[in-house]
């Protein structure tokens, strides 16, 4: 094994032979386990060589597949070694390093799944019964043997695609020894991933019928990438020269079993991988004896013609056979001796480590007795300071002082001897410990000799080969071969008794070492009674140990009541946080209930004002709607914020309260200002505009009913008064006077124009108000002139109304020339309006206002001097321009300087 070991693990770039794997698994069979493959092993250089590391995992991988059972046991104590090659390769950037440190993490995974699953041999050869056995009804052991599997089957795989990418990456051709290198190890591979392949096949269709489909998505999906890069690796080993002599892959199907169809396992096939039957490689050997023998008979028959034809040359060819006969038996003799020799030293050695290991376990017991003596003494000492102190501090008398000195000096001299016995076991650990060295090296020259043994041997069996062929090659230097080989004959004797002398000196060492045994079991005679006596030293100090102990459980006891009161008073307290916690939610849930009734009181008031009669005669403008609406708009996130700032924590509705009560507020305000706003704007636009106010209102209380029920708080939205209030703004800005669309540069020429229109409208409302008077008059006459005196009298109180409103306007225009000259410094008037748009606009909106209510104002009069109109249209005229009169004073004092008239 020794020499197959060396010829197979080396650090030349070929495949391993095949007849040398092939002895070393024959000898883990032998030896019914792998200690010698290890004893060599853990020899090896492996940190120094790359190509040495791959070719022993190649090597361990052939002996965990073919070779004996316990091979697997002896290799788990390896684990270590196998780890701590990978872990170098692995940090180091070679290319045979990455391949290793992959290689060795398989072999771990292959070790720990068949330590944990013995069912499976290493070989992975097991029948479907025992895979059934194996997995069993349990459906969380199946899912973990899958799982298993499939990790089992990745490291195969994540090798094979190693291996393949250095060679795609190096275009090497399959039949050069560096190539031949790399791809030997994959042949186990191809051998592991087909029965992996089949088990995981059966128990994914075991899997689906106990577990739904979904819940199995992974496992397929992670089935069907092995699956493809299984195919892959097996479609391109069979196209590689190298494999197609050595071994027979299998075909995958084309597409991966359909597991979620019950019947599809009845398709599946088991891969079978068939290793052809070759003539091996280690036949050389009989090979070269067949030929030698063949070689040897031929001479005779040579021999046999001529002595028939000629007859015997002088008689002395059958001396010489004679002579050949006997040195070749002389041979076989030294042989067998040698072979004795060896099983000798062989059983010599293995009795010698049986000793040592023996004598190291000694030695552990004596040292692990003396730690605890080195222990005990300690203890001892600190118990005796211990006592000393107390007894000092309990009882001053004379007498008990005297009699603790002599109890001091008493354990000060027991102290004194435990002291020497302690420095003679350091002495006697010291001289064991030297003599495992002198062992250790006897046994070191003892496997020298061995090794000595097996060169003489090697070299015999040389030698002895060479004499024959000389012997068949030329029959006349038969004499001259002779002598040579007494003289080589004589100095392998020499060498032999070379070999037996050691032997007896190996002899004489083994009876120096079993005479050291004995005088190591009389001085582990000598420690014992030596540790008896330090047990019964131990005894008198243990009374005193119990009763500390005893003091100590006391106060144990004493500690545990009272921690168990303070556990009740921190349960009692725990519970009363609950409560208080229970209370604060209750209260801070009324608070927030309180705030949403006052909320929706506020909100059906603003409602209420929709359908007041009263409340027709308020009015707003769209530009204060939109600033309303837009305010209750914002509002809306900062009560989202503090809704959701709620239902994160209920013990705070503080955010929540104050913006629900800001919205409220808001929304009212709109609502109110919307329907003021309708007032003013035409039929359709204020029918609109007062529904978008009633559904905004009738949203927020909607959204305010979600947030009195606590089921449906935390699911409460402001999606739809958002919408309701973007329905408002619109409608607040279909309203907005167009003129506002102009430019801020043209705003001046609008003003100026604007205001001289309403004061060209006022003009012809005053003069058609008195075109009317005036044919009133003259087309009455009688008692119907006295009838029609009346609506002339009506509409003369209206005269005076617009003298005052075209001195308003008048005067409003010299009050905005003083405001833009006193205000725009050096800039020109354009730049002025420009530079104040947003006044510019409300005095164009009074401005146009004003114009236009005093044109529906003479248009209802024209009506009612007519009979076609009514009194009250007369009334609504009047109080619509009474308002765009006090908007018109209103937008014009804006701005007005202190000492203005």
């Amino acid at each position: 094994q020794a020499i197959s070991i060396s010829k197979a693990i080396n650090t030349q770039e070929a495949p391993v032979k095949e007849k040398h794997a092939r002895r070393i698994i024959l000898g883990t069979h032998h030896e019914k386990g792998a200690f010698t493959f290890w004893s060599y092993a853990i020899g090896l250089p492996l940190p120094s060589s790359a190509i040495l590391s791959w070719k022993f995992c190649h090597v361990l991988h052939k002996v965990l597949r073919d070779g004996h059972p316990n091979v697997l046991q002896d290799c788990q104590r390896y684990r270590s070694n196998i780890r701590e090659t990978g872990d170098l390769w692995g940090h180091l950037h070679d290319r045979y390093g990455q391949l290793v440190s992959i290689y060795t993490r398989l072999l771990l995974i292959k070790i720990s799944f068949h330590v944990k699953h013995p069912e499976f041999p290493p070989g992975l050869e097991v029948s479907d019964e025992v895979l059934e056995k194996t997995a069993g009804t349990d459906v969380n052991n199946i899912f973990q043997l899958t799982v298993e599997l499939f990790d089992y089957l990745d490291c195969e795989l994540k090798l094979s695609e190693s291996v393949f990418r250095q060679l795609n990456t190096s275009m090497a051709v399959s039949q050069m020894s560096a190539v031949q290198c790399r791809l030997a190890p994959l042949i186990q591979v191809i051998q592991d991933c087909s029965h992996l392949y089949h088990y995981a096949v059966k128990l994914m269709f075991k899997l689906h019928s106990c577990l739904p489909a979904d819940t199995l998505q992974g496992h397929r999906d992670r089935f069907h990438e092995q699956f493809r890069s299984l195919k892959n690796f097996f479609k391109k080993a069979s196209d590689m020269l190298y494999f197609k002599r050595l071994i027979q892959i299998p075909r995958l199907p084309e597409s991966p079993p359909n597991f979620l169809r019950a019947s599809a396992l009845a398709e599946h096939v088991k891969p079978v991988v068939v290793i052809p039957e070759e003539a091996p490689e280690d036949e050389e050997p009989e090979n070269l004896i067949e030929i030698s023998t063949t070689s040897t008979t031929e001479p005779q028959i040579t021999s046999d013609l001529f002595e028939q034809t000629f007859g015997p040359p002088n008689g002395v060819w059958d001396d010489r056979d004679a002579q050949i006969e006997s040195l070749k038996k002389e041979v076989d003799t030294l042989h067998a001796e040698i072979e004795k020799i060896k099983l000798e030293a062989q059983r010599y050695i293995t009795q010698l480590k049986a000793q040592v290991n023996s004598l190291e376990g000694e030695v552990e017991e004596q040292r692990k007795q003396k730690q605890k003596a080195l222990v005990d003494n300690e203890q001892l000492r600190d118990e005796l300071e211990r006592l000393q102190r107390v007894k000092q501090d309990s009882d001053r008398s004379q007498r008990l002082c005297a009699e603790a000195e002599k109890k001091a000096n008493a354990t000060e001299i027991r102290y004194t001897k435990l002291k020497e016995k302690h420095s003679e076991l350091i002495n006697t650990h010291a001289e064991l410990l030297r003599k495992n060295a002198d062992t250790a090296k006897q046994l070191t020259v003892t496997q020298q000799s061995q090794e000595e043994v097996a060169r003489v041997k090697e070299q015999l069996a040389f030698q002895v080969e060479q004499v024959k062929r000389e012997a068949e090659m030329k029959l006349e230097d038969q004499s001259v071969q002779m002598e040579q080989l007494r003289q080589e004959l004589d100095a392998r004797r020499d060498e032999l008794e070379q070999a037996q002398r050691s032997l007896s000196h190996a002899k004489q060492a083994g009876v120096e070492l079993s005479a050291q045994v004995d005088a190591l079991h009389a001085e582990k005679e000598v420690l014992r009674r030596s540790v008896s006596e330090k047990e019964c030293e131990l005894l008198s100090t243990r009374g005193l140990i119990e009763e500390k102990e005893l003091q100590l459980s006391q106060e144990a006891d004493r500690a545990t009541r009272e921690i168990r009161e303070l556990q009740s008073r921190l349960l009692e307290k725990s519970n009363q946080e609950q409560s208080l916690q229970q209370k604060l939610l209750e209260e801070q849930f009324d608070v927030l209930q309180e705030t949403v009734r006052e909320a929706q009181e506020i909100l059906r008031d603003a409602m209420a004002k929709l359908d007041d009669p009263l409340h027709l005669r308020c009015t707003s403008s769209p530009d204060y709607l939109l600033s309303r609406a837009q305010a209750a708009l914002e509002s809306t996130d900062a009560l989202e914020k503090g809704h959701a700032q709620y239902v994160a924590s209920m013990a705070d509705a503080a955010g929540l309260v104050g913006a629900l009560a800001l919205f409220a507020h808001l929304v009212a305000d709109t609502i109110v200002n919307g329907s003021a706003t309708s007032h003013l704007a035409p039929t359709d636009h204020a029918d609109r505009l007062t529904e978008t106010c009633r559904d905004c209102g009738q949203r927020s209380l909607e959204y305010l009913d979600e947030l009195k029920d606590r089921q449906r708080l935390g699911r409460a939205e402001l999606g739809d008064v958002r919408r309701a209030l973007r329905g408002v703004l619109q409608l607040a800005q279909e309203l907005r006077p167009k003129s506002l669309d102009i430019k801020q540069e043209e705003l001046g020429d609008m003003v100026e124009k604007e205001m001289a229109s309403t004061s060209e409208a006022i003009e012809d409302a005053v003069r058609r108000i008195e075109e009317m008077m005036s044919q009133a008059r003259n087309e009455s006459s009688g008692v119907k002139l006295e009838v029609n005196e009346r609506p002339p009298s009506n509409l003369k109180t209206c005269f005076p109304s617009f003298q005052a409103i075209r001195l308003l306007v008048t005067t409003s225009t010299n009050l905005q020339k003083e405001i833009v000259e006193s205000g725009r410094g050096a800039a020109t008037t354009q730049e002025f309006y420009a530079k104040n748009s947003r006044w510019t606009e409300g005095l164009i909106s009074a401005s146009k206002a004003v114009g236009w209510g005093a044109t529906q104002l003479v248009e209802s009069a024209d009506r009612v001097v007519l009979h076609t109109g009514k009194y009250e249209e007369l009334i609504v005229c009047s109080h619509e321009i009474a308002a765009s009169t006090a908007q018109l004073v209103a937008a014009s004092k804006v701005g007005v300087p202190a000492g203005s008239r």
